[in-house]
């Protein structure tokens, strides 16, 4: 059986394959399309999905989207009936979307991809729980699913048995811990569904000094963990602002993007997290002691916050915790194809996610083919340790290395082969990055990829985080000695790596352990702010002459930026 989940009309559209159980491929639309968060039908998602499994459109037996439109569409007009006549402007500027295309997704699909079988709908909570449950790889887990908003809920808990899931209670717009994230980010002067990440990483350099003026004032939470927010506070249900007049004269002016940021900025952040955290720990100690598993699975948009996921360890029963590396809306393809498969038609499981690479791949011979095209001189290894040993020795001499191998990771974190290294034990490395390659704020950090073995050497951390989703504290004694992974409150977002994930990325760090004493390297996505991450080695290439890199490695070529900015007529540097 083939299934196609897809994702799309909202932010992070993205396609997944999934047949007879396996999941063939995954991908998200910005990364064809180089159009950040982009919410357009994933034409070439979908295209290189079908390419991966051999197949076209008509061999598919359903084409399943990730949400349920009519549900959603109930909710918004609900919405604003009763914020009327507030939020006329955002109700005119919403609907000619609806009534064009989102109403009309089946058609849609059908006239896309020339498709004329099954169309499912999954609900979109059941999609993110879906993607997290059936790739966990357990039998049996505690489920929690939070974001923005999906059809009607926030969040849900429920259980994962087999193939089942069952969802048993939810919360519901317009009460939101994901729109509560939001709106302070908003707040804060960054990007809403984009700086939240932003947001996380400035929490640690304040004080969650308005944790109890918050928990008293805008948010109610009960013993159980379940919330509701004082909307006074808020305006995203009625308004294309998201915080109201009182947040503002609660907080002071919102800071303008760009705009120094403040200690008060910073206290707002922390106190948020704060927030955060202690309403997903009381949830699943709620969870835990209704359903008794050892495992928790997370999902929605709130599972991409690390310093959370790992909290949920540290403070409740759970021994184990999985989340999908795609735990936004891209993942919600993934997990309305896996819905799809087990729940509605019914099939057993066969598959576990053991590695994010679900990408496509360049070829070699078209790698070699292009570098010549463009006459960029080149050294070719076919003689893989060789090439890893230069590269350590790059990292080891300070040198900032494009790394472009194998498959391309679904989600928003690089993990080893659309990366960007470095050499975590220099101090003035994390400055270098920021503004010398990635062109981004001062304030955000760098992960360190770690070799699985010596991972307890520097981490208060004794389970695997093979997708970076979990932060860990360095131990006191190491943090000195990988300065530029180390963030300002004394953790670090880890990736754990393994030979059976990736065999390149697991020597390469190993030449580096040889070299320098030391079993990790700095990781960060192979991207500048603002930009996707690359997809193909063309995008990988222009990144590279675009910023301040000293080398790229496409495959088993090495190219050094001299002999790459004399080709291109680049000035050198």
């Amino acid at each position: 059986m083939r299934i196609l989940g897809l994702s799309f009309m909202y932010h992070d559209s993205a396609a997944a394959l999934v047949r007879d159980g396996e999941v063939v491929a995954a991908a998200a639309e910005e990364r064809f399309s180089r159009k950040k968060h982009s919410l357009d039908f994933p034409d070439q998602a979908i295209a290189y999905c079908l390419s991966e499994g051999g197949m076209d459109a008509q061999d598919l037996d359903a084409v399943v989207f990730y949400e349920k439109p009519l549900l959603k569409f109930e909710r918004i007009m609900t919405m604003h009936v009763r914020a009327f006549p507030g939020g006329f402007d955002q109700f005119r500027h919403a609907m000619p979307l609806w009534f064009k295309w989102k109403l009309f997704i089946p058609q849609w699909i059908r006239d896309k991809l020339g498709y004329r079988k099954r169309i499912l709908f999954a609900d979109h909570h059941y999609a993110h729980a879906a993607s997290s449950f059936f790739a966990s790889g357990f039998e049996q887990a505690a489920i929690m699913t939070t974001d923005g908003v999906g059809e009607w809920a926030t969040l849900t808990r429920g259980r994962g048995d087999g193939n089942r899931i069952h969802l048993e209670d939810e919360i519901r717009y317009p009460h939101s811990l994901g729109l509560l994230y939001s709106a302070v980010t908003a707040f804060l002067g960054f990007e809403v569904n984009e700086g939240e990440g932003k947001v996380m990483g400035l929490a640690s350099y304040g004080e969650p000094r308005l944790f109890s003026d918050m928990m008293k004032e805008i948010i109610d939470v009960r013993e159980d963990g379940s919330f509701r927010l004082n909307m006074d506070y808020f305006s995203y249900h009625r308004d294309v602002v998201m915080y109201g007049p009182r947040f503002i004269e609660r907080f002071g002016p919102p800071r303008a993007p760009e705009a120094a940021i403040t200690r008060r900025d910073e206290d707002l952040a922390a106190s948020l997290q704060k927030v955060v955290e202690e309403v997903c720990i009381r949830i699943a100690r709620g969870l835990h002691d209704r359903t008794r598993p050892p495992n928790i699975c997370v999902a929605g948009g709130v599972g991409l916050n690390s310093i959370m996921n790992r909290k949920l360890l540290q403070h409740t029963d759970f021994r184990n915790i999985f989340i999908q590396p795609a735990a936004g809306d891209d993942g919600g393809a993934l997990g309305a194809a896996l819905f799809a498969y087990h729940q509605y038609f019914g099939h057993d499981r066969r598959w576990s996610m053991k590695n994010a690479y679900l990408g496509p791949a360049s070829r070699s011979q078209d790698i070699r083919r292009y570098l010549e095209a463009r006459k960029i001189a080149y050294r070719h290894y076919p003689d893989f340790p060789e090439l890893a040993r230069r590269v350590a020795g790059d990292l080891q001499r300070g040198r900032i290395v494009g790394w472009y191998q194998g498959r391309m990771e679904f989600g928003p974190r690089a993990l080893g082969n659309r990366s960007i290294l470095a050499n975590p034990t220099l101090p003035d490395m994390k400055d270098i990055l920021n503004k010398r390659v990635k062109h981004r704020e001062g304030f955000r950090p760098f992960a360190p990829s770690v070799l699985l073995e010596h991972c307890g050497d520097y981490f208060d951390l004794d389970v695997e985080s093979p997708y970076m989703l979990l932060v860990a504290d360095v131990r006191p004694d190491k943090r000195s000695r990988v300065p530029a992974v180390t963030h300002i409150d004394g953790t670090a977002r880890v990736q754990t790596v393994t030979k059976g994930q990736n065999p390149r990325f697991h020597e390469l760090i190993e030449k580096f352990y040889d070299l320098s004493g030391v079993p990790m390297v700095l990781n960060t996505s192979f991207n500048v702010r603002g930009e996707p991450i690359v997809c193909d080695h063309h995008d990988a290439t222009e990144c590279f002459l675009n910023c301040g890199m000293d080398a790229l490695v496409l495959g088993d070529y090495y190219v050094s930026k001299r002999a790459a900015e004399t080709a291109a007529g680049h000035p050198q540097g």
